[in-house]
């Protein structure tokens, strides 16, 4: 197994256990993200990961996230560590947002972010555990602090939030995302 599929596995399967966890009546929860309810987190990952990945992985069409996100989620998910698992699909090159990727960097590149940081999201909106994974979390925030203007410019993150110098990496990644890591913070 190559390191993405293994990263991707670890970094998916919190998300799964959050969005199996949720409790009844939590998916209509306000998440950290303006505007939004826990569902609407499922929502914007089942709607946009397959229009990114298209020409590279197929991707079958799964319940409506209105009916069951757990199963929206899950066949999203169960497509993506297949392709990562299978070599031949993992190594196959397509054109993605202005340039050409291998279907493996693609994912780790565009997908797994927005997983780790969307676990966060859909935990605080439901009181569920919001700890992500330490390795992964310093691993994106080194990786997104040197193209801080890139990611601001494209309009996936507002503005970053002001923490405390000595804040923890996930805090300070969270806030680097334009999210209040007090946002939906239960008693």
């Amino acid at each position: 197994m190559s390191d993405i599929a293994a990263r991707y596995r670890k970094v998916a399967g919190g998300f799964t256990r959050r969005a199996r966890a949720v409790p009844d009546g939590a998916w209509d929860a306000p998440a950290p993200c303006e505007g939004w309810v826990a569902r609407d987190v499922v929502r914007h990952m089942v709607e946009w990961m397959p229009g990114v990945l298209a020409r590279g992985v197929e991707i079958p069409a799964g319940p409506s996230v209105d009916d069951d996100p757990v199963g929206a989620w899950t066949v999203l998910d169960h497509a993506l560590q297949a392709a990562l698992d299978d070599p031949a699909v993992a190594a196959r090159e397509f054109d993605v947002r202005g340039g050409r990727f291998r279907v493996d960097v693609a994912i780790n590149t565009f997908c797994l972010p927005d997983v780790l940081v969307h676990t966060w999201d859909l935990a605080r909106a439901t009181g569920l555990d919001d700890a992500l994974d330490p390795d992964e979390v310093h691993r994106h925030l080194v990786g997104m602090e040197p193209i801080d203007e890139i990611l601001r410019t494209s309009g996936h993150y507002g503005p970053k939030v002001p923490v405390p110098a000595d804040a923890d990496e996930q805090t300070r990644l969270i806030a680097f995302t334009g999210r209040d890591p007090n946002a939906g913070r239960r008693p």
